[in-house]
């Protein structure tokens, strides 16, 4: 009885931990990848903002209404959009981490297991040395 790892376990190693910055594929997901890390920064938030803030004063002017939609539909969204874009560049970046802590375990644990399985064999081998010297001790 011989012990063999199971294949999962040489295809995993080769493959190395699946993180964020693995996902995207070809050229739309290059370039997307590259828009969202320019996009998503608190630079280009503060940017925005600046921007924003120039049609304040006609906003102002005009009144009320024009105010309200000024703060919903430029401030908000030009600003907001880059805030939560880095936010979610934050929490990526810890996935990413627990992912590779949650590989580092998986590893030990796989190492433990194939280690259980050679003592196992070791323990079954030595098991049957010594039945084979009993048996051959009292005759049977």
């Amino acid at each position: 009885m011989s012990h063999t790892p199971h294949p999962h376990i040489a295809a995993r190693k080769e493959k190395g931990v699946p993180t964020v910055t693995q996902e995207h594929t070809g050229f739309n997901g290059w370039l997307a990848l590259k828009i969202t890390n320019s996009v998503g920064t608190m630079w280009c938030a503060y940017a925005f903002a600046g921007l924003a803030l120039i049609s304040l004063p006609d906003a102002i002017k005009a009144g009320t209404a024009a105010l309200i939609a000024w703060i919903a539909q430029t401030f908000l969204q030009l600003v907001l959009l880059s805030i939560i874009m880095v936010g979610q560049k934050v929490a990526a970046a810890a996935s990413d981490k627990q992912a590779y802590q949650t590989w580092k375990d998986a590893e030990a644990l796989l190492d433990i297991t194939d280690s259980m399985h050679k003592l196992l064999k070791a323990n079954t081998e030595l098991t049957e040395e010594i039945h084979k010297a009993l048996a051959t001790r009292t005759g049977a």
